[in-house]
């Protein structure tokens, strides 16, 4: 009787525990299968009935896997990905609709002006969505992220988009008065890049005069700098077209070192092998 009931569980049913089991939150495992959140929870309930075992704690402020359910969910994992990478490889089966998570910086300074190299024949739809600092996708595993950092995160798929490298910018007209840009405004950004007190502990210029602008974007602080507002400390990998175009200039030779910088990351279920291949031969900067 139990091998009869096992052979006929819905693979929707069993799609909606993995995901949930996955990511620990059924409003997490709703945005990546598409449905709602008391259908995820509905075909659960079905599952846990049909095997006759709960797979989940329901708490006020989530859920936990019980231990049937923290056994099963490894097994669970693993046949899904099976499932995904044979049917990719026998019948070309992927994700049609790609999402990107990034901040509207990364996306105009650096994702934009690549997508042009975008293979007609991959027949994929991307949609962007743009993060801001309190980021609230943290658990949705279908979405392709990119993050600033020293690149210690846990997925499945992670690569460099380029070598971080920080020094000052300014427009040309800003210069014509001055031999010494270090007498400049500055403009100030917020976020995990070092600023100008780690550029005077480096180079010993002075960390006067104090910034009086403050930009929590870097595509917003870069605007400044290109109206002739401030020195920016900028990022040099996402400011080349402006450099090459002579909106801004380099004002020093010194770069200020960083381990972190932005990375393109990705689990399993955000994209296919071949994908993945494919995005980050075109996003990623080879050195």
């Amino acid at each position: 009787m139990l091998n009869r009931q096992l052979d006929n569980l819905p693979l929707e049913w069993i799609r909606a525990f993995e995901a949930a089991g996955r990511t620990g939150s059924f409003t997490a495992a709703a945005a990546e299968t598409g449905l709602t959140q008391s259908a995820v929870s509905q075909r659960i309930g079905n599952l846990e009935r049909q095997i006759g075992t709960a797979l989940f704690i329901r708490q006020a402020r989530g859920v936990i896997l019980t231990v049937d359910g923290e056994t099963w969910l490894p097994y669970v994992s693993s046949a899904l990905n099976s499932l995904r990478h044979s049917s990719e490889a026998l019948f070309g089966v992927q994700r049609q609709h790609l999402t990107i998570s990034a901040t509207a910086s990364i996306i105009d300074l650096w994702i934009a002006q690549r997508l042009r190299l975008l293979p007609e024949q991959e027949n994929i739809q991307i949609s962007f969505k743009s993060m801001v600092l309190a980021s609230d996708d943290g658990q949705q595993d279908d979405i392709i992220k990119i993050r600033y950092g020293a690149g210690d995160w846990p997925q499945h798929f992670k690569v460099p988009l380029y070598k971080e490298e920080i020094s000052p910018v300014a427009a040309p007209g800003l210069l014509e008065n001055t031999k010494c840009w270090q007498s400049l405004p500055r403009l100030n950004l917020s976020g995990p890049r070092p600023g100008w007190k780690e550029w005077a502990n480096q180079t010993g210029d002075p960390v006067t005069p104090v910034p009086m602008l403050r930009f929590d974007a870097f595509s917003s602080a870069l605007a400044a700098a290109r109206a002739g507002l401030g020195v920016a400390l900028a990022s040099l990998p996402l400011c080349q077209e402006d450099l090459r175009s002579g909106r801004l200039v380099r004002l020093s030779e010194t770069t200020l070192g960083n381990q972190s910088t932005n990375w393109l990351l990705a689990s399993e279920h955000a994209l296919s092998q071949r994908q993945w291949k494919m995005l980050s031969k075109l996003l990623a900067k080879r050195d």
